[in-house]
């Protein structure tokens, strides 16, 4: 049996493997996107998938080994994380993320729905397959509209002052995303690539949460340590580091719109989809009150995002001392 000390060892090796493939992957499926001539807006939302498979694969590692509540904390751990990586180190870093009105409500409203399905989750509210159904009825119109905004709105036969708000939304979010994302057409080989980085990220991620959980057990950490920090914690590296690098280069839509998006797909892929299969499992109090502390941060950012017009350098420090506080409050309750 390995020492924790070498285990530890293990798991930082990995979670360098991990980042430098989650990076990897995003090059080469970037360049996949355009080859395949997808909407700047629709490859981000399938980049941001990629770049969650990390704290998904973690979670979904967790269920299939009956630690629901691991599975849970290091879902909504991670978006909790988000927000204060993605959009709070991110405004501290750039002094400044301006956001229009606008993007916050298209990015926002979606990201408020999946935070409010899982509170209902948690609480009993809603069962795992009304809330699946919920979030698909969601994530397959919203991704309509990014790709074919046009289209999907002539289908919806919106009033025409509506229809034109959410087409010019669209396109202030595909504009911030067009000048980051790689146009340079891919080759077969960047398919190939694009296929053994996930296995690489899907694979060390695995590693990583069983690694977690011994050492988790052998110290006697409870499950929000093990899943929501630690593995949260690692699991979202990769999207902090992007999210990082969209606000200093002044893409605020791009940023809040990694940020939503990773949160939408994190709960749908990582908790919903695979309790259609393998069951809710016992709902617990910390689950309960990290849905809670999701929804609160949702609303925070979201309101201080909306009326300040983007985030300063002091709204990224309060969202920071928010989660410092969630911290604080989850493990010493």
């Amino acid at each position: 049996m390995s020492s924790t000390k070498a285990l530890l060892i293990e798991f930082v090796l990995l979670a360098v493997l991990s980042l430098f493939a989650s990076s990897r992957f995003v090059i080469a499926f970037e360049r996949v996107g355009a080859r395949l001539s997808l909407s700047e807006a629709a490859l981000g939302l399938v980049v941001a998938l990629g770049a969650d498979s990390p704290e998904i694969d973690s979670s979904i590692t967790a269920l299939v080994h009956h630690q629901r509540g691991v599975s849970v904390d290091v879902i909504l751990g991670a978006n909790i994380f988000n927000f204060a990586a993605l959009l709070g180190l991110g405004a501290i870093s750039a002094g400044r993320i301006t956001l229009d009105g606008r993007v916050v409500v298209l990015s926002g409203l979606p990201a408020l729905f999946v935070a409010l399905t899982m509170l209902g989750l948690e609480h009993h509210g809603v069962g795992r397959w009304p809330a699946a159904g919920m979030l698909m009825g969601l994530l397959i119109p919203c991704s309509a509209l990014l790709e074919s905004p046009e289209r999907v709105l002539r289908m919806l036969h919106l009033p025409s002052a509506m229809s034109s708000l959410l087409e010019r939304t669209v396109r202030l979010e595909e504009r911030d995303l067009a000048n980051v994302i790689s146009h340079k057409s891919g080759r077969t080989c960047d398919i190939y690539l694009a296929s053994v980085m996930l296995i690489v990220v899907v694979g060390s991620s695995s590693v990583m949460e069983r690694i977690a959980s011994t050492v988790g057990d052998r110290n006697r950490w409870s499950n929000f340590v093990v899943g929501g920090v630690v593995l949260a914690g690692v699991a979202s590296l990769p999207n902090a580091v992007a999210a990082i690098y969209l606000a200093l280069h002044g893409r605020g839509a791009a940023t809040l719109s990694t940020a939503m998006h990773s949160n939408v797909l994190n709960v749908m892929f990582g908790i919903i989809v695979p309790a259609l299969f393998i069951g809710v499992g016992e709902q617990s109090r910390v689950g309960s009150d990290l849905a809670l502390w999701y929804l609160a941060m949702t609303v925070v950012a979201l309101s201080i995002a909306y009326l300040r017009r983007g985030l300063g350098r002091a709204s990224g420090l309060i969202i920071v001392l928010v989660y410092l506080v969630f911290l604080f409050s989850m493990i010493h309750p």
